[in-house]
This record gives structure tokens, sequence and C-alpha cells, in this order.
């Protein structure tokens, strides 16, 4: 029997209708939206936090285990699902110490070898009488994975896990979380609006705006061809201007007043065009795609200098932290195979 994690529900809110329907066949499934988009309803729908209006959560491993199904009136309590959920702000218990959360969630005659294998795992040695009063954000965190982790999930629900810390300790437990993603044999799904978060962690991507499914599929897939103007917003992409199609490989961008060649054959469903901010360089002025940089403008970042063309074009250029000049070329050019062909 293939594992198989099937969500189908509808739920009416105050802003929209909240209308998801997917599978996760394995790894990590992402959703990205802006906030209020559905995001969290959707987890909290598949840990029983919330009830569907209507329709089926079901997970199949050995066997199926049907959560919620709106025409069989089943809706399993939340402990009965074998759902682990890592809230924003981690939802420990204050007055339990480190060692009491991470046994929270097991039977009364749990292993004790357990726990001190999550301490372990989770590198909290030295913690283990502490309150999460005393603890650090990052350690709070890691309590909260090693209690949720303790119980052995089937499924595993992120919630924004990083949106409250600060980038350095960021930047530590992405690659903690990344390595406990590969290990865990059970399903995934994280919700953020980080799309840096969504491309390290998932293998599956769904984007969500106002409760519908707007696209979804294999995430480096949907980064380098996001096919509609929203996606190709909400994955970063900073360049987009409306066209006028001039013959099957050729288009006039409206924002900004170029011609550019295209690598694709235009369909006449294509309304805009979106370049990457990192997909310029340097040209001559015979160059295919080219175009000048008069009166443009440039931001230093520690890392990136940020370029803004006359035209309205952006350009992100990589540097080094010691690099304090930099001259902006006369000419740029874009090749054809990295402009993104995007309907409205």
């Amino acid at each position: 029997m293939d594992k198989m994690l099937k969500v189908d529900i509808q739920k009416k809110l105050k802003e929209f209708d909240l209308n998801v329907d997917f599978e996760l066949k394995k790894g990590c499934l992402g959703i990205l939206g802006p906030s209020g988009c559905g995001k969290s309803m959707t987890l909290k729908s598949v840990a029983g936090i919330v009830d569907p209006d209507k329709g089926i959560v079901s997970l199949t491993t050995d066997s199926e285990t049907v959560y919620f199904d709106s025409d069989k009136k089943i809706n399993l309590k939340p402990q009965k699902r074998n759902v682990g959920y890592l809230f924003q702000n981690y939802a420990l218990f204050p007055n339990m110490t480190v060692e009491e959360n991470v046994a929270a969630g097991l039977p009364k005659n749990y292993d004790k070898n357990i726990v001190s294998g999550m301490i372990k795992r989770f590198h909290l040695e030295g913690l283990e009488k502490r309150y999460p009063r005393q603890l650090s954000g990052g350690q709070q965190q890691r309590v909260a994975l090693a209690r949720i982790m303790a119980y052995g999930p089937d499924v595993l629900l992120l919630d924004e896990p990083f949106s409250a810390m600060d980038t350095f300790l960021k930047e530590q437990l992405r690659t903690e979380l990344s390595n406990i993603l590969k290990d865990f044999e059970g399903f995934s799904i994280l919700v953020t609006h980080d799309r840096d978060e969504v491309f390290q962690f998932c293998d599956e991507l769904l984007i969500l705006d106002k409760g519908k499914i707007i696209a979804k599929g294999h995430t480096h897939e949907m980064f380098e061809n996001p096919k509609r103007v929203s996606v190709a917003r909400l994955t970063g992409c900073k360049n987009i201007s409306k066209i006028e199609i001039l013959d099957d490989y050729h288009v006039k961008s409206l924002d900004w007043d170029l011609i550019f060649e295209v690598s694709q054959k235009i369909s006449p469903n294509i309304t805009h065009i979106g370049i990457r901010a990192h997909d310029f360089s340097p040209a001559d002025k015979d160059d295919l795609n080219v175009f000048e940089t008069i009166n443009s403008k440039k931001l230093e970042r520690p890392f990136e200098w940020d370029i803004t063309l006359a035209n309205g074009l952006w350009w992100k250029v990589d540097k080094q932290i010691h690099e304090h000049e930099f001259e902006i070329p006369q000419y740029l050019k874009v090749n054809p195979k990295n402009i993104i062909l995007l309907e409205e």
C-alpha cells in the first residue's frame, strides 16, 4: 500500500472560503502564501484543532487512518491523530522543566531513554531542569521539536517555525531542522511566507491565495517556471512587466519600454514577463537583449549591490564584504532563456 497523506477540505471563513485539496506521497510539502491566506487554518484542520465544514483528511501507511470525513461523520480528536504540531510560539508548558516538557506527550510509564535520547539529539544537555522562561528562542524551539519527535508522529506540521527569530539563530536552526526532516520517515508540512525556507526544505510546493490553491508542483520547477504573475511574485521575482506580443519569440515590455527575444514560443495567453534580479550580466552594445544603464542608482549591502535602473528594472550583484567600489557597466543584457513567460 502506497504511503499518502490526503487532504481535501472546505471551510467557510470570515474573508473567504478555504478550499484545499492535495495528496502528499513523500517528503515535505511547503505551503507558501501571504499572511491571512488560509495556511495555518489548513494545518489546524489536519491536526484536528479546527473542524472543516466538509471534506476528508486521511493518512495511509500500512493501513488507512481517517482523521476526518464529513460524510461518514468521522472526526478523530487531536490526541488520537499522532500528528506533531510546532506552533509559532512553541506552546511549551511554562511550569514544566525541559525534560518534563519533552516527556509531556508520552504515556505515564514511558521509557526514560526516550527523553534522554531526545535531550541529546536536540543538544539540550545541561538544560534539563530549566523552565521555558530561562531558555533562548532557539532552545525553546528545540524543546518543542524534541517533545513532538519523542512520541514518533506520523505527520509533522511546522507553522512559521522561524518567524520570531533573528537572522543568526534562524540560519543555525534551519540547518538543524533540515537534518531532522531528512531523517523523518513520516510526512511533513511547512507553512511559511518565506520563499528561502520553502526552497531549502520542501520537495513539493503549494501556493495559497485567499483560501484557494493557485499553483502546486515540484518546488524547484515552480521557482524556475512559475507560470503566473502571482506565483512569480511569491517566489521572489523582482522584475515583472506587462507585455505586447510582437511575434512568436519577441515581446515589448510596456513597463520598461524594451524589446526582448525569448527562448520559448509565446502563446496568446501570456500577458507578462518576469526577470529575476540576478539574471542580468554586463554586455556590449550589439549583444542580444541589451539595454543602457544610464542614470542608474546603486545601494551597497554587506554581500550585494542593489542597482535600480532608470527604466524601473532591479539588478542584484553579489559582492565580497570588503569590496566597496562597483562600476555599473554601460550596458546590460539578459539571456532569452532567463525571461519567464507569465499569465495574469
